[in-house]
């Protein structure tokens, strides 16, 4: 009876949502719903669904009805037990986001529900994405038969169900994510490849920094558009916000008086870095206002005039500033942006109607064409970054998106800054081990007196050694100092607990025994040994896995197809090594390993890092039903491998970097 659920679930989403007992339990559930009817349609679930916790409890019957109409547009199709899995997880989403973010998860797969994914959607915005997909993926090669893609039709939403378009689209917002040559291209993919390429395409627009929380595979295939634009919005505002740093952009030193607002500029998120930017040229204009977000305070369109008089005087047309109509003046405005080369992304009504998404896209663009800054960097001394400064950052941004992947209420954009209240730890460690927070005790933001945050990240430190974390000396004020270091192995102990948590709870693979660093070794050494490859590792730090070619092996030993051998190189060089780093990535991800590590991680042989890409396909591997395993491998095998107990751990201060599998 073990492999009984997993036989029923196909989707590697819906396997990822749950765990065994829940999809046991639900099950039951569903059986005994459909026994009462003889079969079950949507149009049943509002009323039956009264009778199931959190769902029955917050929402009423009307509004789980409207939610559910929402999604589907027949509500006499049948259900069968994935499609009421489905239901059922945004449901409780929906239920749980309304509830407010500071209620107790009844169990460990809910999310909240990420605001930028509205039911509805805008045409404007639409066309402004179509405009730039169609400007930035003209030249592809498989997608040129597709583009350019008509802004008034709804094309978009049918080229994106084979997954190409939305993967190409996030390899143009970060270059190099995702290696082309693991996405499926051909001209008719069958819904095993279709499926494959959309769920490379979620991990990695996770990887990224997306909020792709309570989002499936089956969402893109089915066209759903609010959460298709959604995710491409999302994506396009990474892309348009990719030089709002100083890394890229160090010209950004003159927003600052002196070297010591330099750090509070670094920390700030691209968002609040465009406003401060644009502030800064309005004030060389001697516009008197403060503009603080890009609705309200642009609607008028008198900011926009003065900023592009400052940054393009020889394309103004002195009319609008005397004009009167906001309207007017909004067209004005934009017939400014064509004659200085920049491409629009919205209309004149949208800026008067103050839509903040394409405001902001509007903004990030002119500062992309043309930011007004000095080409004479300061010579400051943060601008040479050492080598455990750069380590530091890449460490910073895998916990960074690993947080944000499990659909906080609070977006974080700087782990060093914006967990220093307590709260967004706290709400990490409770959806990492469901009901361990004291919620009576925490304080929710905005939280003003000192005290109060020193109280909640005295319980995130009382909490951490609850879970045997190694928290010797730390206090809670160390986080509320944004202590780098500690907060760096908190998060690092933080994340391999939940990798650890995730194998153990796999109890019908374990027997419930604890799953240790030396079992994971093991698990894949044995998965390659079994295929007849001479590779092997010593450790999570072997040296030898720098050319990828141990990963390509595991990989083709959990899924044969997996790999493509005739592109694999043989790893010699620092080239070839890192096109096989780059390769192994997109490969796990394509299979359903929700990780967040870099190629360099991989070639430079990062400990934990390599510890968290193991985990996170054998995580995968132990949750597909048995009969769709490679026949190598039976069910005695992989018992026997887990139920090997070892009390050798990876000793968390002898590494120096760490990077996380995420909600494996």
């Amino acid at each position: 009876m073990s492999g009984y659920v997993g036989i029923l679930v196909s989707d590697p989403w819906l396997q990822n949502q749950f765990t065994q007992v829940e999809l046991r339990s639900l099950k039951t559930h569903f059986m005994s719903m459909r026994r009462e009817n003889g079969k079950l349609t949507l149009g049943d679930l509002p009323s039956k669904m009264s009778r199931l916790k959190v769902v029955g409890e917050s929402l009423t019957e009307d509004e789980r009805e409207a939610f559910i109409q929402d999604l589907y547009q027949n509500m006499q199709d049948e259900v069968d037990f994935e499609l009421f899995l489905r239901v059922y997880s945004k449901l409780q989403a929906h239920a749980t986001d309304r509830r407010g973010s500071g209620a107790k998860s009844s169990s460990a797969f809910l999310k909240a529900a990420t605001t930028t994914l509205l039911h509805t959607i805008s045409e404007s915005e639409k066309a402004s994405y179509v405009e730039h997909i169609n400007n930035y993926l003209k030249e592809d090669e498989f997608l040129k038969k597709y583009l350019p893609i008509d802004p008034s039709t709804n094309n978009l939403f049918e080229i994106a169900k084979d997954g190409v378009l939305l993967c190409k689209l996030i390899n143009v917002a970060v270059p190099g994510t995702i290696d082309e040559r693991a996405i499926n291209t051909k001209r008719l993919l069958n819904p095993w490849e279709r499926n494959e390429n959309h769920t490379l395409c979620l991990n990695s627009a996770k990887a990224i920094g997306c909020t792709v929380v309570n989002i499936g595979t089956q969402d893109f295939i089915e066209g759903r558009r609010h959460l298709v634009l959604g995710v491409i919005s999302q994506i396009i505002k990474i892309q348009l916000l990719a030089d709002l740093n100083l890394k890229k952009t160090p010209q950004l030193v003159e927003l600052v008086e002196d070297s010591k607002d330099v750090e509070e500029l670094m920390s700030l998120p691209p968002e609040k870095i465009l406003l401060r930017w644009m502030n800064f040229q309005l004030k060389k204009a001697n516009y008197k206002k403060i503009v603080t977000n890009f609705s309200s305070d642009v609607k008028d369109a008198e900011a926009y005039a003065h900023l592009l008089n400052v940054l393009a005087p020889e394309h103004v047309d002195s009319s609008v500033f005397t004009v009167k109509n906001p309207l007017e003046r909004a067209k004005l405005v934009l017939q400014h942006a064509d004659r200085m080369g920049c491409k629009r992304y919205l209309t004149a009504k949208d800026i008067v109607e103050g839509s903040p998404n394409l405001n902001l896209a509007f903004v990030a663009h002119i500062f992309q064409h043309r930011n007004g800054l000095s080409t004479q960097t300061k010579q400051i001394s943060f601008l040479e970054t050492s080598p455990e400064d750069t380590q530091v950052s890449r460490e910073e941004k895998a916990f960074r998106f690993w947080i944000n992947s499990f659909g906080n209420s609070t977006y974080i954009d700087n782990v060093f800054e914006d967990l220093r209240n307590g709260w967004v730890l706290l709400e990490t460690l409770d959806k990492v081990s469901p009901g361990i927070v004291n919620w009576k005790l925490a304080n929710k933001p905005p939280i003003k007196m000192p005290f109060k945050k020193v109280e909640n990240c005295n319980q995130v430190v009382k909490l951490g050694k609850q879970l045997k974390f190694s928290l010797v000396n730390v206090a809670g004020n160390d986080i509320v100092q944004g202590n780098k270091k500690l907060i760096l192995a908190y998060l690092w102990q933080l994340m391999r607990y939940n990798i650890l948590q995730l194998l153990k709870n796999l109890r019908f693979r374990s027997n419930g025994k604890e799953i240790t660093d030396a079992d994971i070794l093991e698990w894949a050494n044995t998965k390659v040994r079994n295929t007849g490859s001479k590779s092997q590792i010593n450790s999570f730090k072997d040296r030898s896995l720098s050319d990828g070619i141990f990963f390509l092996d595991l990989l083709s030993a959990v899924q044969p197809r997996a790999v493509n051998w005739s592109l694999v190189t043989r790893g010699v060089t620092d080239e070839e090594k890192k096109m096989n780093a780059t390769y192994i990535i997109s490969i796990a991800r394509k299979l359903g390993c929700s990780i967040f590590l870099l190629p360099e991680d991989i070639t430079e042989v990062n400990q934990k890092m390599i510890l968290t890409l193991t985990a996170s396909i054998m995580h995968w591997f132990l949750n597909q039903p048995v009969e769709e395993r490679p026949s190598t491998t039976s069910d005695s095998e992989t018992g026997s491998q887990l139920d090997t107990t070892s009390n050798s751990t990876m000793d968390d201060s002898g590494s120096e970097s760490s990077t996380e599998c995420g909600s494996i």
